[in-house]
């Protein structure tokens, strides 16, 4: 007997419901809940492989059109408190795309020629090309985030810096990138039991840092931190999504939605040959 059918996915759109607008209360948001996804798990993960095809179909065109002068990018950005699966949408959604079309960059703490310029010009450096798609593990968030929190910048400095983000992203946008800002948030609870299993298992000893037991005891500084950063920063041209993250499944079924509809929205075409075509076929019938 065949087996039966899998029921259909639930529909699932949720651009509008984790976009950052005016009224934002990070405070307010379930990190367990899955907003827009009327399915649990396992709806989730068939349709993260169900949407694999589009995302990379969109992906392909994307860096295609390019080779014919097109200037369309995406840029990525990924920001939140470690364990919260930032790693995991690299690989699980981002990993479904053809490589050569990515330009993945985990940024770490600056070095000493980083810091002798302005805290934007590392940022510039790494920002995707034409037909790209870009991913900033991290990013110039943490000179508003980790240096707020952690008081090792001028608080009048930072207040500037909200500013300046907002042109430097403003002028990508202009260029032809689109920006997508994604904020994984995860609650302490949730994050503290991902931190004891790196603890209990060997094979994730590697992905443990005793220094993120130092930052708990800065939680709340950072989700204030997070709050204003999100506030002050999400525009029209580079809008802040917030991802509820403590479920991995939907995080990245959101991720994933986030960015089909980005790329869906550019549209992107196949080149028209510049060649051809029959006159091809003919040549090549005859060698």
């Amino acid at each position: 007997m065949a087996a039966a059918p899998a029921p259909p996915l639930p529909d699932f759109e949720p651009a509008g419901l984790l976009r950052v607008r005016q009224g934002f209360d990070l405070a307010a948001v379930d990190p367990r809940s899955t907003p827009g996804f009327d399915g649990g798990k396992d709806e989730g993960e068939r349709l993260l492989a169900a949407e694999d095809e589009e995302l990379s179909d969109l992906q392909e065109r994307l860096f295609a059109q390019s080779r014919s002068g097109a200037r369309d990018a995406v840029l990525l950005v990924l920001q939140a408190m470690d364990t919260a699966g930032k790693g995991g949408i690299v690989r699980h959604v981002i990993g479904s795309v053809e490589p050569q079309g990515v330009h993945h960059k985990a940024f770490k703490a600056p070095t000493a020629e980083e810091r002798s310029h302005g805290f934007l010009w590392r940022i510039e450096k790494e920002l995707p090309g034409p037909g790209m798609i870009g991913v900033f593990d991290r990013s110039h968030y943490e000179d508003v985030l980790v240096q707020r929190v952690r008081g090792l910048t001028p608080p009048a400095e930072i207040e500037q810096r909200y500013g300046l983000i907002n042109e430097f992203e403003a002028k990508i946008a202009a260029g032809g990138t689109r920006i997508l800002k994604v904020m994984l948030h995860i609650s302490k609870q949730e994050q503290k039991e991902r931190l004891q299993e790196r603890l209990d298992r060997a094979d994730k000893h590697w992905k443990y840092n005793p220094g993120d037991v130092n930052d708990r005891a800065y939680w709340d500084d950072y989700q204030h931190a997070y709050q204003i950063a999100l506030e002050r920063t999400s525009t029209d041209a580079a809008p802040w999504f917030v991802v509820p993250a403590d479920r991995k499944w939907y995080a990245r079924i959101a991720v994933q939605q986030l960015l089909i509809g980005v790329l869906a929205d550019i549209d992107p075409q196949w080149p028209v040959a510049d060649f051809d075509v029959e006159r091809e076929k003919l040549r090549l019938a005859a060698s």
